[in-house]
């Protein structure tokens, strides 16, 4: 395995959880290292032709080391990506913030239990503001002259007029400027922040060219490559691609970490790595599946582990043969970035109307090379232009008066392209049902969950998706996987939930793992529930808020005192000169400045009078038994009848009636 490195925190994953918590840790002066298991993707990079999409796949035992992750679940597939940047690769760039009625408390839910939500709007809106400030979200320039070519944002808007639904530009991660705030323009050189660029690859604005969650071979996708990881880069954190983590258990000076380093030619070298604390941000399934799989080195886990699985509600859709006055109406979905506009339909918790629970449709769109596969869709209409074609040669050849010119035949053959410029992918997102359960079987990730429980909310979806159809004077198609009542999800969220107690929860609301100090979940697994909107900014800013607690904790100011000023943001510059930054993982570190306290854990118990204690046995609380504190909500089981707080001095549980 050869020497162990150490690292004050490691990083597990490099989405929008772990690229906000590399650059916020190393910025405030500690040694950090992010291990990802995918490899870096810098502009023009992402594979495009059909021999590279082959190997474009993540598959370690088959060499390929790709993008993409297809992953297969009774009920529903998913794609998760595979590299730095994480998800932010492949996503559709929209960056909205979570509904502030929707911070659910006591949802019930079908099967029993219920949603809660131990954050609110309140909580989250500075963390907001923070992620905006440094990944500079714009929206469509859908006036000016260069960016008024894309027809179906057009199409989109009036097709909510019509049916009187609430249409929005929301703010996307694109850069259609050379800097923020500049004048749009395509093809223009984008202007890097005061960090550089870890790529050290030129970046040019938005083309329109619908490859975004391909990858954008132009760098005009503001990706967290290249404004969070590139910051966390230039404070001295220490990225490292293809790094797959296998276990993770209590040891060192906190925890230790065992991955695989692989290398393209199919071989890897297993190697650990200690540090203090522990952050794991590899998406709802991988750090979900790290919790399960090591659940026999960090004891007294939360049995909500697995729990709160959530689609975030997406479905997908189409509109086609969109029609206006009788005519083919142009909807060009390959023209644009994926996403540019959104329909938000209200939810009965916004007390204006709304019934039921409210969900987001947004127009969606593809590559231009995809037009000619939805355009062979139209298997009647080639073969009758393949018979025209051939019967028009058969005359030629019959009647044979000098040569032809087959223009108008090859033009003939090739067809007017209708269904694909006529056609458009609706994607849909909302507050379904989070009563999903993760588990392992035979060592893989297994995922239970149904669409019945959400049943009334995805017909309510796919009942407004057929409206903004009909207005658009389309046919409408459902994914061909509903027909198996199966699901599409790109946000696969849960299996880790906050949680104001353990038997709520498996972190508490800032992220931190109950019963183990210093181990931390800043991703997807973290939501108790659905977001409804696009996810990505929830758990960018709940990842920001996360490292101030962190900090805190660690008795460091949450706003980077070791750099000598308030954080940066955005490529602002330090308010005054930054302290040198220690590179991590090339060998020991110095030691920090308060160690972490560790103590054994065992399970949390109830006695016979239905008092709760602890599950560590450290000195501030140890064999104490506490009494039991009733709460609104609370589930059955060993947890029942109690809410829990941490310790400043650092015990694992504190009951309300202590507060």
């Amino acid at each position: 395995m050869g020497a162990v490195d150490t690292a004050d925190v490691v990083i597990v994953g490099s989405g929008f959880g772990g690229s906000v918590a590399a650059h916020r840790l190393a910025d405030a002066g500690l040694s950090v290292v992010v291990l990802e298991r995918g490899r870096a993707w810098p502009p023009g990079s992402f594979a495009r032709t059909p021999a590279d999409m082959h190997h474009n796949f993540w598959n370690p035992k088959g060499s390929d080391y790709g993008l993409f992750d297809v992953l297969e679940f009774r009920g529903f597939d998913s794609v998760v990506s595979a590299g730095l940047g994480g998800g932010s690769l492949i996503y559709a760039n929209v960056l909205l913030r979570k509904d502030e009625r929707w911070f659910v408390k006591d949802a019930e839910l079908p099967g029993g239990g219920y949603e809660y939500w131990p954050i609110t709007r309140e909580d989250l809106d500075p963390h907001y503001d923070a992620v905006e400030a440094m990944l500079t979200p714009s929206r469509y320039p859908y006036d000016d002259p260069q960016f008024n070519s894309v027809p179906k944002a057009q199409a989109f808007r009036e097709a909510a007029d019509e049916l009187g639904l609430d249409w929005q530009l929301p703010p996307l991660a694109v850069a259609f400027a050379s800097k923020p705030g500049g004048q749009p323009g395509i093809n223009l050189p984008v202007v890097e922040p005061s960090y550089g660029n870890l790529h050290g690859v030129p970046r040019l604005t938005c083309r329109l060219c619908g490859e975004c969650d391909f990858g954008c071979n132009d760098g005009a996708k503001n990706t967290l490559d290249h404004n969070y990881l590139s910051a966390a880069k230039a404070a001295g954190a220490d990225l490292r691609t293809m790094c797959e983590v296998q276990a993770i258990r209590p040891g060192g000076p906190g925890y230790q970490v065992r991955y695989l380093l692989h290398a393209m030619d199919g071989s890897s070298v297993s190697k650990r790595i200690d540090c203090e604390r522990l952050v794991l941000a590899a998406g709802a399934f991988g750090t979900t599946r790290l919790l399960l799989g090591n659940r026999a080195h960090l004891p007294g886990l939360s049995s909500a582990l697995g729990t709160r699985f959530s689609g975030n509600g997406d479905m997908l859709s189409f509109a086609l043969h969109t029609r206006r006055d009788g005519r083919p109406r142009t909807v060009h979905a390959s023209r644009g970035p994926v996403i540019t506009s959104t329909i938000r339909v209200p939810d009965e918790l916004d007390e204006d109307g709304g019934v039921g629970r409210g969900f987001y449709i947004q127009d969606s769109g593809y590559p231009v090379i995809l037009d000619w596969l939805v355009q062979n869709m139209d298997v009647r209409g080639d073969l009758s232009r393949l018979a025209g074609f051939s019967l028009n040669r058969l005359r030629g050849l019959l009647r044979w008066a000098g040569p032809d010119h087959l223009e108008h035949g090859i033009g003939q053959l090739i067809g007017s392209g209708t269904l694909s410029n006529c056609s458009l992918p609706l994607l849909g997102m909302g507050r379904d049902v989070p009563d999903g359960v993760m588990r392992l079987r035979k060592g893989e990730l297994d995922v239970s969950w149904t669409t019945e429980t959400s049943r009334s909310y995805l017909d309510r979806v796919r009942g407004t998706m057929k409206d903004i159809t009909s207005a658009l004077g389309g046919e409408y198609v459902d994914n061909p996987l509903w027909f198996r009542k199966r699901l599409a999800v790109a946000h696969p969220l849960g299996g880790a939930p906050i949680g104001r107690h353990p038997g709520e929860g498996v972190c508490d609301p800032y992220g931190e793992v109950f019963g183990h100090p210093g181990l931390y979940v800043a991703d997807g697994a973290a939501m108790p529930g659905p977001v409804g909107a696009n996810p990505s900014l929830t758990i960018a800013a709940m990842a920001d808020r996360l490292c101030d607690h962190l900090l805190l904790a660690r008795g460091m100011s949450g706003r980077s005192p070791a750099r000598g000023g308030p954080r940066r943001s955005g490529g602002t510059t330090q308010t005054a000169p930054a302290a040198p930054a220690r590179l991590s993982g090339v060998g020991p570190v110095q030691p920090p400045s308060r160690s972490p306290r560790r103590w054994p854990a065992r399970s949390p118990s109830v006695n016979e009078r239905g008092q709760f204690r602890c599950g560590c046995t450290s000195p501030w609380r140890s064999r104490t038994w506490m009494p039991s504190w009733p709460t609104r909500g609370t589930p059955r089981g060993p947890a029942a009848g109690w809410t829990a707080r941490r310790w400043a001095a650092g015990c694992s549980w504190r009951t309300a009636s202590s507060s």
